[in-house]
């Protein structure tokens, strides 16, 4: 039997951007980055100024340091960015709308009402919630089909991961239509079968901070060397090799590795419950270590040289790309 052709074809290159904030300004980068015509909605049409005008210095540093690809200069593609505070105004022509509102349930309900009303039966509605499933907001929705969720990682520009997160009801084509898409502008999609609470990213991220604050919380160690241990010894080899790979590299393979080692990890990992609160005489001791190394008032200072590394390691994984002894 041939197979079906999907659904969602791409008829033209506009996207439409629901959301002025830094996701919504860094999903516009990226889509115009890869050729797309974009326009960014807000109510406020001051703050689609504002964001329209925050992008360009943001792409001449993207094209400093050559991750703007095709020899294309930052005033090129910040062209291909408009703005516009009217919602039907910024929906007509697109195939892909990406949703970027801030984390409240009610508040996407009502915003994916709004983009349901207008929607035409091809384009594709993804939200860039970072912890809520789709379900909570599509499910009495006329095109639910064709929602999904499109979870990046902040700064997306220079860390290119994805989540895509279907609802129960969401076409199957839906999802491979949005798979393709985010690889096309360059991001690294990864996709769950089923909702899960907290996606991928989040469900690693906090077994990882449950743990370090047990460490702390047990008088084990100190907050400064967990996170020594955790930049000295894991991230290293986790910042381009994924937790089977190392498994698998660290004996004759993932079952020899589970056979050496699986029974101490049972056992170490039973030792791990229950959750603890996050508060309380540890989120002192935690919170005055953070401090002495970095005040509050010298975050954003901290934060500058936070994405100067990340757009290093951008560089380096850039160059790396196709050096990797399995492509």
């Amino acid at each position: 039997m041939a197979e079906s052709k999907p659904k969602f074809i791409k008829s033209d290159s506009r996207v439409a951007i629901i959301g002025s904030g830094l996701i919504g300004r860094c999903w516009a980068m990226l889509f115009a980055r890869a050729g797309y015509s974009v326009c960014v909605y807000d109510i406020d049409a001051d703050q689609v100024k504002g964001a329209l005008e925050a992008t360009l210095p943001m792409l001449s540093t993207m094209e400093a340091k050559g991750l703007l690809g095709d020899g294309q200069t930052s005033s090129e593609v910040h062209q291909r960015i408009t703005g516009c505070s009217q919602l039907s105004e910024a929906m007509e022509g697109a195939f892909h709308i990406q949703e970027c509102v801030p984390e409240n349930v009610e508040l996407k309900k009502k915003v994916f009402e709004s983009l349901d009303e207008l929607a035409s039966d091809m384009v594709v509605l993804a939200s860039s919630t970072s912890c809520i499933s789709p379900s909570k907001f599509t499910e009495k929705l006329k095109h639910r089909s064709q929602c999904i969720v499109a979870h990046p990682v902040n700064p997306p520009y220079y860390i290119s991961l994805v989540e895509l997160v279907p609802a129960p009801w969401t076409d199957p084509a839906v999802i491979q239509r949005t798979r393709s898409l985010m690889t096309e502008i360059g991001q690294s999609p990864v996709t769950l079968k089923k909702e899960a609470n907290g996606f991928i990213l989040n469900r690693l991220q906090y077994a990882l901070i449950m743990e370090a604050w047990r460490l702390v919380e047990d008088g084990i160690c100190s907050p400064e060397d967990v996170d020594t241990a955790m930049v000295e010894g894991l991230a290293p080899r986790y910042s381009f090799m994924g937790i089977f790979e190392v498994m698998h590299l660290n004996a004759q393979g993932v079952n020899d590795y589970c056979h050496r080692y699986g029974a101490n990890i049972t056992t170490v990992c039973e030792s791990q419950t229950p959750a603890r609160q996050l508060s309380g005489p540890t989120l002192d001791t935690v919170n005055q270590a953070m401090e002495a190394r970095t005040p509050v008032k010298e975050l954003d200072k901290r934060r500058k040289w936070r994405d100067e590394r990340l757009a290093a390691l951008a560089v380096h994984k850039k160059e790396m790309a196709g050096k990797d002894i399995q492509k």
